[in-house]
């Protein structure tokens, strides 16, 4: 017959104690701080959620997409598909994909990480990200948010793509490279510019860290950021990775403005 050690007979008593401590703490963390639709505040039933009005709203881009933008198309052409915008205007990353479109509701969950401080936003994001940008992961050799210029940075407080990149990287296991791409020239801020005044904007912007120039070569990347409007700043990153000698450079946004039927200016 074999008797329990007083350890084994502690250690068993003691997780139900502590998982009615946690459960204790969560239910006063709710009481303290109510969970809230991250789009519209109204309340929910868990943190991280959006409440059913705002579910509904919310303009996820599904397939069928061009290959290339990663737009709609309006029917499923097969795999490989390109829309008349990627023939006519190649992009200069291989493949772009975003979780939602936009929209009134994207806007306002973008505008929330960016601008509200509400960090809690990237937790939610990062996962649509994950699963809209699963073929762009799957042997991606890192993750490469799009950076702030450190006047900026320290402005804000934080970076609104570093924190998707990291809840990524958590997510996917994916490496995450936060410090790879610098930006070393502070431009105008791009809302409401042209695509070409965006371009000229962020031309010479970004410099690859001195100590990994040889590290991008032959690598698979994934370019991290929170919305793609034109794309100037997102192709001004891939012109420097790809002079470096990175194999494959795409891009993986939580929202992207989609114009007319499924056409983006990038």
């Amino acid at each position: 017959m074999t008797g329990e050690s007083d350890t084994e007979t502690d250690t068993r008593t003691a997780v139900p104690i502590r998982r009615r401590l946690a459960q204790g703490g969560a239910r006063l963390f709710d009481w303290l701080l109510p969970p809230l639709c991250l789009a519209c505040r109204n309340p929910v039933g868990s943190h991280h959620a959006l409440c059913p009005a705002c579910w509904r709203d919310v303009a996820f881009i599904t397939a069928p997409v061009c290959e290339r933008l990663g737009t709609p198309l309006a029917f499923d052409l097969g795999p490989g598909a390109l829309s008349p915008a990627a023939i006519a205007q190649p992009p200069a990353f291989d493949r772009a994909r975003a979780a939602f479109r936009f929209d009134a509701v994207g806007r306002a969950l973008v505008h929330a990480l960016k601008y509200g401080d509400r960090l809690e936003v990237a937790v939610a994001l990062s996962a649509w990200m994950a699963r809209s940008g699963r073929e762009l992961l799957a042997d991606a050799d890192a993750l490469v948010p799009v950076p702030l210029h450190w006047t900026r940075l320290v402005s804000r407080r934080f970076n609104q793509a570093a924190e998707l990149t990291r809840h990524l990287s958590a997510l996917t296991g994916v490496a995450n490279e936060p410090l790879l791409l610098k930006r070393v020239r502070r431009t105008r801020h791009q809302v409401g510019l042209t695509r070409a005044q965006r371009l000229e904007n962020v031309t010479g912007a970004f410099r690859i860290a001195e100590d990994q120039k040889g590290w991008v070569t032959g690598k698979r990347l994934v370019l991290v950021d929170d919305v793609l409007t034109t794309g100037a700043t997102l192709e001004a990153c891939c012109r420097v990775l790809r002079r470096a000698g990175a194999a494959r450079i795409d891009v993986l946004t939580a929202a992207r403005v989609v114009e007319g039927h499924g056409a983006v200016h990038i």
